[in-house]
């Protein structure tokens, strides 16, 4: 084992190289041999050209093979996923029939998955006192997010809940996948690089570590001196899947280290050399990126780089400690730490300062997780290895509105093909040869980069093939005008693809950096969002611009297409279009005003329960039989209201049968309300609340028993601890401690809290604030884990707790528990982490809009344009907003039942929707400004004559694709059932007002931007104004 530092940066994969991964992940995945995969790809590549070149020769049209050559290779990646996926077996299980949908990962909403609920380790010493800051946990869930999820394209869920757990779901995961994500999780990534203690340049410190060892034992790790950690005894790591064997780190270089008995098991430790001072040490926070890379044996290693701080830290660290001159040349041993195990101890033999590279005997899967656990960084506090609770989850949707909202997305995807084809004719054919296209190359996409299908998902995928229509709407609306001009097919074919090109670049360029802003500030559920988006637009770009022009001039310079007949709906209009521009301003800031005082009326209630935090009670019934999930919600609501969420819970018990549980989360506005009149708090009100909720029920919540065993003083510990452990017992030393048997078995930790409960209840506001410190739990049993659901329980009480608060604690617990409904958890969860996802998500679409006004300032010369486009921007998502409450709110009356309104709520869906009403306004409002720079000319004024005839040019377009797009959202909204129906009505009402600002909103705010220093006169009431028909 051998750690190979290098002051050289690391270099960039060159294509070769990566090519070279590709096909070696391909081979392991799919055990073909290596030379296969690779003649494989080469062929994927080479083919589809030479394939090109002898279709151009074919056709006579030789210059166009490259090109040919280019559409056949996309069509070629757009296939691969499906085609390896279906022409290979499952590795797991090669007698598993292959199913072309198994190559996406789907949502929680569609397929289920996992919910592990991890808890911070109180026993470590810094644990505690770091849970005080409330910033720790912030950071928690930020660290274990980016482990799990780095890219953010998956659906993945990691909240807080409570004061000390985090809760992580995970979509469709198999047993494998969720033990790797478990070690992802709980591995602490704690890297830190120090030195082994060697008798030549550390005798001082061994002989304190000797001293230290003789009077307290091997029991104590850590040696102070002075007050200052000077030095700690630590382990080698394990080999993989080993749990006594070690790494040879090797014994050279006269370092220290001690072998002894533990607990029956033999143990090596090194003396490790910490740092003169804390802002000296270098750790896993002065790290740029880590990555794999092979060592110089051809084992898998991780490589990283140093930032400024960390490299000047290291540089000093390696360059004090250089090789000894003479005849026996000594060299100092670096240490390598991972986790608080030395992993590798490699010699210094130069400064060393930029990156370096870690080899330690490590197996792929270990390479894998500690790549993206040292690129997340390292947790604030440790978390128990296994999680205090862990379910199977159903799928979110039942079967009926999961399969009526995929019907009705495959219908309204055969709608806007069908329009295209009909109104377009010839051209619409080809517009919906790309469009298959397109949506072929998205989907493959999304296969490569392991991206989540969600029902909303899967209709914003439809959503984006249909405002797709949009580029090639522009395309043959300017061909209909060379066409009308007298051009031959030939040029109204070039023409209409140059005019329009500049338009489409404009449109999604402004929806990209949208994209980017949202990936680099928007929350880890916005970023996957965000990635697809990219994605999208850019297939979307290449198949209009670049794939239909190929096939438009294919077939034209072959005698196929020799002329272009499409419907024209719309014919020359002169509409005066801001002749009533003020009386519409009026309209909208009224209707957007009223729309905001019912948000304001609304409150709390327009937001989803994980925008306001509440409580989760996770709960079972008595008896083996499955239950109806809608027959469990009846009662709940009656009793909660409508604003809760209820899914289906499967754990395994010991005999390996699945027990059923349900898992209900609740806003708990009401409960904290009356826990400040009455200081009943609001745990007690919940379990109230659920006994009530059930009492008429024929369902029978499952009870718990509890007695309690006599009481007796906690006696001083004669164990050989650190200072850190010794200052603990001492906390408990003549305290009270008894053991506690319940009939339903409890992990110690959830006994634990509930203790912590009874003594903020008898405490008050004034004693117990930390009782987080002041309860300890273990298994009454040794021989049982720590973090093991158990029926007896050994309870500790700090001696801070006198001896009658110790017997109100037990009278509580009694009251509590005994007799009572059995609660698995029953915890609250912060709005605290849900205020910040509201933050960052406004954030994200403020700076975008920022971003797009600078985009728009340098591409049309001037700000105005995108001033304007921001302020339509602006009135859209309000407008929006306005109505989501007011439909929210008429959802109790018969109008609103008659409209299929439901009690909508913000959340991340809506989120999205938001995002999307954006990106669709924004194309409609650059179209129109295109349009407008074309009539102006040189002018350096906008007049309104301008703006009519602008907007009267592009009428026939912007009708056309918000037809097809509201049709698109209609169907969805009407048919696609509940899981649909607010992202659905989000999206119609934004794609109307987008429509409406376009005309009505940005082009006027241009005019007035561009002429606010002087009057500007009234549009001419006979100006004669044509649409591109």
């Amino acid at each position: 084992m051998n750690l190979w530092i290098s002051n050289l940066v690391l270099a960039q994969e060159t294509t070769a190289e990566s090519a070279q991964k590709v096909a070696e992940v391909a081979q392991a995945s799919t055990g073909t041999p290596l030379w296969i995969v690779l003649l494989a790809l080469a062929a994927a590549v080479i083919l589809p050209f030479v394939i090109g070149q002898w279709l151009a020769n074919l056709l006579r049209v030789r210059d166009m093979g490259n090109r040919i050559g280019v559409v056949l290779f996309a069509l070629v990646i757009g296939i691969a996923p499906f085609a390896i996926h279906m022409l290979t077996t499952d590795p797991k299980d090669p007698s598993k029939p292959r199913r072309l949908v198994d190559v996406f990962n789907y949502g929680i909403d569609l397929a289920g998955g996992t919910n592990l609920v991890f808890q911070v380790d109180r026993s470590q010493a810094d644990a505690v006192r770091k849970l005080k800051d409330p910033r720790t946990m912030t950071e928690m869930v930020s660290a274990v997010n980016k482990r799990i999820n780095p890219s953010g394209t998956e659906e993945v869920t990691v909240r807080q809940v409570g004061t000390d757990r985090i809760e992580v779901i995970v979509p469709g995961a198999d047993s494998e996948r969720t033990q790797r994500i478990k070690n992802q999780i709980t591995n602490l990534g704690d890297l830190e690089f120090c030195l082994l203690a060697n008798r030549l340049e550390h005798q001082p410190l061994i002989t304190l570590a000797e001293d230290v060892e003789a009077s307290k034992g091997t029991g104590v790790r850590e040696i102070y001196q002075n007050g200052k950690l000077v030095a700690k005894w630590r382990e080698p790591g394990k080999l993989h899947g080993s749990t006594t064997n070690y790494k040879d780190i090797g014994m050279n270089g006269d370092v220290k280290y001690r072998q002894f008995e533990r607990n029956g098991k033999q143990v090596m430790e090194f003396l490790v050399v910490c740092p003169e001072r804390e802002d000296l040490s270098i750790t896993g926070r002065d790290l740029v990126n880590s990555r794999q890379e092979m060592g110089q044996d051809g084992s898998p290693t991780v490589s990283f780089q140093f930032n400024s701080h960390g490299g000047a830290l290291f540089s000093r660290l390696t360059g004090a400690h250089l090789p000894r001159e003479g005849a026996n040349e000594f060299k100092t041993r670096l240490a390598i730490l991972l986790n608080d195990e030395v992993h590798s101890a490699p010699t210094i033999n130069d400064r060393i300062s930029g990156s370096g590279q870690i080899s330690g005997q490590f197996s792929q899967p270990e390479i894998d997780e500690l790549v993206a656990v040292l690129n997340a960084g390292a947790l604030s506090v440790p978390l128990v290895k296994e999680p205090a609770n862990e379910f199977t989850i159903s799928p979110l949707l039942g079967v009926d509105i999961r399969d009526t909202g995929l019907k009705a997305t495959l219908v309204s995807m055969i709608a806007v093909f069908a329009i295209t084809a009909i109104y377009y004719l010839k051209a619409g054919i080809i517009a919906d040869l790309c469009l298959l296209f397109n949506l072929v190359m998205l989907l493959s996409s999304m296969a490569l980069i392991d991206a989540t299908l969600t029902l909303p998902g899967i209709a914003g995928v439809v959503l984006s093939v249909a405002m797709a229509v949009d580029s090639n709407v522009l395309i043959f609306e300017r061909m209909r005008e060379e066409l009308e001009r007298g051009s031959s097919m030939r040029m109204t074919i070039k023409n209409g693809f140059d005019k329009a090109l500049g338009t489409i670049i404009d449109s999604n360029l402004t929806t990209l950096i949208s994209a980017v802003v949202l990936y680099y500030i928007g929350t880890d559920q916005v970023k996957g969002f965000a990635v697809t988006l990219f994605i999208g637009i850019v297939i979307s770009m290449f198949t209009t611009v670049y794939v239909a022009r190929v096939i438009f001039e294919l077939l034209e310079r072959t005698g196929h297409l020799k002329t272009l007949k499409m419907f024209s709906i719309i014919k020359q209009t002169n509409y005066d279009f801001v002749g009533k521009t003020r009386l519409f301003a009026y309209a909208s800031t009224l209707i957007i005003a009223a729309g905001l005082l019912v948000v304001a009326f609304r409150g709390k209630d327009n937001l989803d329960i994980d925008f306001r935090g509440g409580a989760m009670i996770t709960f079972s019934f008595e008896g083996n039989e499955a239950r109806d999930i809608d027959a469990v919600r009846a009662p709940l609501a009656k009793a909660f209201g409508e604003n809760i969420s209820l899914e289906r819970l499967e754990v395994l018990g010991e005999d390996g049968k699945a027990r059923e549980l349900f898992r209900m989360r609740t806003v708990i506005d009401q409960e904290e309300a009356e826990a400040a009149k009455t200081g009943k708090n609001v745990e007690s009100q919940l379990r109230d609340k659920m006994r009530d909720a059930f009492a008429d029920s024929s369902f029978k919540l499952l009870q718990q028993t509890l007695q309690l065993g006599d009481t007796s003083v906690i006696a001083p510990s004669t164990a050989k601890l650190d200072e850190a452990g010794t200052a603990r017992e001492k906390s408990f030393e003549g305290g009270q401690q008894f053991v506690a048997t319940v009939g339903q078995e409890l992990t110690p930790g959830a006994f634990a809290e509930t203790i912590r409960e009874c003594l903020h209840e008898i405490g008050g506001t004034d004693r117990y604030v930390d009782a987080e410190n002041l309860v300890e739990t273990l298994p009454a049993d040794s021989s049982v884990a720590p973090t093991a659901k158990t029926q007896s329980i050994k309870v500790r009480l700090s001696n801070s707790v006198t001896p009658e608060d110790s017997t109100k604690v037990l009278a509580s617990l009694k009251s509590k528990l005994d007799g009572q409904p059995l609660f698995e958890e029953l915890t609250t969860f912060s709005s605290s982490v849900a205020g910040h996802t509201q933050s960052a998500a406004i954030l994200a679409m403020i700076i975008s809009m920022a971003a797009i006004t600078a985009y728009l300032w340098f591409r049309f010369a001037g700000m105005t344009f995108g001033i304007a486009a921001t302020i339509a921007l602006v009135h859209d998502v309000l407008f929006t907003l306005g109505a989501v409450a007011v439909g929210a709110y008429l959802s109790q009356t018969s109008v609103g039942r008659g409209l299929f309104l439901i009690d909508f709520k913000l959340n991340l869906t809506m989120v999205a929707a938001f995002l999307t009403i954006i990106g669709y306004s924004l194309n409609d409002t650059i179209v129109v400004f295109d349009r407008i720079r074309e009539v102006r000319g040189k002018n350096p004024k906008i007049t309104w004559d301008m703006v009519n005839i602008s907007l009267n040019q592009t009428l026939s377009r912007t009708l056309l694709t918000s037809v097809t797009t509201i049709i698109t959202s209609t169907i969805l909204y009407f048919f696609g059932g509940e899981g649909l129906r607010g992202f659905a009505f989000s999206l119609t009402i934004g794609i109307l007002i987008g429509t409406y600002s376009s005309i009505y909103v940005a082009s006027p705010a241009l005019v007035w931007l561009m002429n606010r220093q002087e009057p500007v006169a009234k549009p001419a009431s006979k100006k004669l104004a044509t649409t591109a028909s």
